[in-house]
């Protein structure tokens, strides 16, 4: 029993020798720039720590909240660090402010040394008074009446750079119009007209074909192909139908407005089918077809030929009549 309180008072003698030890090597301490100021004005409260170099922890500074009794934190610095006789100087001001009249107590603030990422002891700071003043008003002296708004002289300087911004955009503004207005107007070139007739490179076209005789020679698909290629370019170059780029049914539909096209739809129709049906469903049309197919795409063409003069000339009187009158 008696061995047990030996050992027991031995290691409270060395937590308090530690504890000591603690203090004896870290000091701490806060202080203001001033303690008297007035109401809403601000002080100072500067916070410092001094460790040695060796063998002292790290120390934690007191958080003190945004507001507290009669007390509001303005702003805070970073921490400041110097050295100074082997120690290190550790260091951070406060800007405080009070709204409220009378003498105020910054209470004592603790700092907190850390050791092996403990807390090994804590040391505190002396509290601070701080005397808050009204604003002394003469009671005896009649009210000021309220002074008149005045009105400021106008300056130029004031507003050169508006006056800047707009005579840059006018002078801009007037540059762009004389650069568009001399720019040379670029020439449209018109195209220029076949100076063979559609209906002629069509119908040179179907005969060369009819020459080269590749229905005979097995090649089917390529036969029916060049018939509509001829038949689809001819529309285009004379009607003004976008028929290379259309389906079938499309081409039939837009003819419908040219009359003397759509005479022709029922052939043209035939022609298409069985043509579509070569190319795509390897059907072998007989002879008799072949023929028959090349028959048509001449006659839709003869057929068309007669109007396109007709028309032509018409035009041809008409400027004609109008020059001579």
């Amino acid at each position: 029993m008696g061995k047990q309180i030996i050992v027991k008072t031995l290691i409270l003698f060395a937590m308090l020798g530690t504890g000591l030890a603690s203090q004896a090597q870290v000091q701490v301490s806060a202080r203001t720039d001033t303690n008297r100021i007035r109401i809403g004005e601000q002080v100072k409260l500067i916070l410092s720590a001094t460790v040695p170099d060796k063998g002292a922890g790290n120390v934690v500074f007191p958080q003190l909240p945004d507001s507290f009794t009669h007390w509001e934190v303005v702003s805070r610095t970073g921490f400041d660090t110097s050295a100074a006789n082997g120690n290190k100087v550790f260091q951070q001001t406060l800007v405080l402010t009070s709204f409220d009249s009378g003498s105020w107590n910054l209470p004592a603030l603790k700092f907190d040394v850390i050791s092996n990422g403990a807390v090994a002891d804590s040391a505190f700071t002396d509290s601070l008074l701080v005397d808050v003043g009204t604003v002394a008003v003469d009671t005896t002296k009649a009210f000021k009446p309220i002074k008149a708004v005045r009105s400021v002289p106008w300056s130029f300087w004031d507003y050169w750079l508006y006056f800047a911004i707009g005579i840059s955009g006018i002078i801009i503004g007037i540059g762009l119009f004389v650069y568009f207005r001399s720019r040379p107007k670029k020439v449209v070139v018109k195209p220029t007209a076949p100076a063979v007739p559609p209906y002629e490179v069509a119908l040179l076209a179907l005969r060369q074909l009819k020459e080269e005789k590749l229905w005979q020679q097995g090649d089917v698909k390529q036969y029916y192909t060049r018939i509509t290629d001829i038949l689809r370019a001819y529309f285009e170059q004379q009607f003004n139908i976008p028929a290379l780029e259309q389906t079938s049914e499309e081409l039939l539909q837009h003819i419908k407005p040219v009359t003397i096209l759509n005479q022709q739809r029922d052939r043209l129709r035939d022609l298409l089918t069985i043509a579509d049906l070569a190319k795509f469903a390897k059907l072998t049309p007989t002879p008799e077809e072949h023929e028959r197919a090349l028959s048509q795409a001449f006659e839709i063409v003869e057929w068309t030929k007669p109007a396109v003069e007709k028309a032509k000339e018409g035009n041809d009187a008409g400027k004609t009549e109008g020059a001579g009158s």
